[in-house]
């Protein structure tokens, strides 16, 4: 895949033409509002440059997992709303995305105007890249935007097949995560550094072994560090490990020091005898740990010498919190670290980005989301990419 190949819609007359703009409006939403309007936020801009143009825009996106057939709690139309009131502007729903309704709905639109169909899974050709199906959207446009990143993993209708029909181009937001994830893979400042975290070694395999070839440094916590400590010997009373895997860990870290990138784990751990807020916790040397301990975080010297790396480095990758976060005290390590390389990003020393699962959610929490160079919304597109792997969305453009 070359991605110098991607097109832009920069320098394309838009002036009147049906725009299908693929973004991702699949946001978290409790008591029919939306929680969090990252992903809408980062679309706004790119959607007033159509606009401003004369583009006729069509936001096409899905929501959630409805199974091929409509449903009411998985309507798309609160998302819109919301959608419109960033922009300042009501944005026309359409109650479905093919058929007679939708492409009218379309070739209604005034230059300038923008439109959102309904859930593209309502109907189950989107996810199974049905011809048919593709066909049917393309209908409704005269070309093809996808900025929808997050969703280029897959090989859907509205990412992949829609690029057999209509001229079709990478979005802002597309091309932002793209530069994004290149300037710390492809073409990064040197020493490198990746810190990876999360539970389980098994969801991070593919992941793991392709940054310990890519780059110089990686910094690794959560439940997947208790796995390779104690694929090493160490016991970690009742922590989260994967026995089934020590020897992918063993072989991992071989693998890495045959490259020359150094793996760092933690020295220390916080303990706690139960998995609650607030619950009583201890700070223990690995080497130390009780037969009855849980352990939910780094410790304060493991903080130090990761922040120690990260000084030394001039490109930061983050995937993934270093420990259980979501619960104090034990995101304390995920904070301090995160707040360390904030600093050094902020004072130009660090290139940092990061993304995928929990990712945004612990800088949040951190306070230093905002801080760092680049902060993906993606997750599995993200993690794909880091594994070295095709994404069909983009290659679609890039074809």
């Amino acid at each position: 895949m070359n991605l110098d190949k991607l097109k832009t819609t920069k320098g394309v007359d838009v002036t009147g033409k049906r725009v299908l703009l693929r973004a991702d409006l699949n946001v978290p939403m409790m008591d029919g509002k939306v929680t969090d309007a990252t992903r809408l936020e980062r679309l706004v801009p790119g959607l007033e440059d159509l606009a401003r143009r004369g583009a006729r825009v069509v936001v096409l996106s899905h929501f959630g997992r409805p199974k091929g057939r409509p449903d009411a709690e998985l309507s798309l139309k609160p998302v819109v709303a919301k959608l419109g009131e960033l922009l300042g502007e009501r944005i026309v729903f359409v109650p479905d995305c093919i058929g007679p309704a939708a492409e009218a709905a379309a070739a209604s639109l005034a230059p300038g105007a923008i439109a959102a169909f309904e859930n593209l899974r309502f109907h189950k050709g989107e996810e199974t890249n049905d011809p048919e199906f593709a066909r049917a959207l393309a209908r409704s446009g005269d070309m093809f935007v996808n900025d929808a990143f997050s969703a280029a993993h897959r090989a859907h209708a509205s990412t992949e097949g829609i690029t057999r029909h209509l001229p079709s181009y990478a979005g802002p937001l597309m091309m932002e995560e793209i530069a994004a994830l290149r300037s710390v893979l492809d073409e990064p400042r040197r020493p490198t550094a990746a810190v990876v975290g999360g539970a389980k070694v098994s969801s991070k395999l593919p992941v793991l072994t392709s940054l310990a070839a890519k780059v110089d440094k990686v910094i690794i916590g959560g439940g997947m560090a208790h796995t390779f400590l104690e694929a090493q010997g160490f016991k970690l009373g009742k922590s989260l490990a994967e026995p089934a895997l020590f020897e992918t860990a063993l072989s991992i870290l071989a693998a890495a020091k045959a490259k020359g990138c150094e793996i760092v784990l933690p020295v220390d751990i916080v303990c706690a005898s139960e998995f609650k807020a607030g619950a009583a916790s201890s700070v223990v040397d690995v080497e130390k740990v009780a037969p009855d301990c849980l352990a939910l975080d780094i410790g304060p010297r493991s903080v130090a010498i990761m922040a120690e790396v990260l000084s030394g480095c001039k490109t930061l990758l983050w995937n993934g919190p270093l420990g259980a976060f979501e619960v104090k005290p034990f995101d304390a390590g995920t904070c301090a670290l995160a707040r360390e390389a904030a600093r050094l990003t902020k004072a130009g020393a660090l290139v940092s980005v990061a993304g995928g699962g929990d990712t945004v959610a612990a800088l949040n929490a951190a306070g230093v989301a905002g801080d760092f160079t680049y902060v993906s919304t993606a997750g599995g597109a993200f993690l794909e990419w880091l594994e070295g792997r095709e994404l069909p969305g983009v290659a679609a453009l890039a074809r």
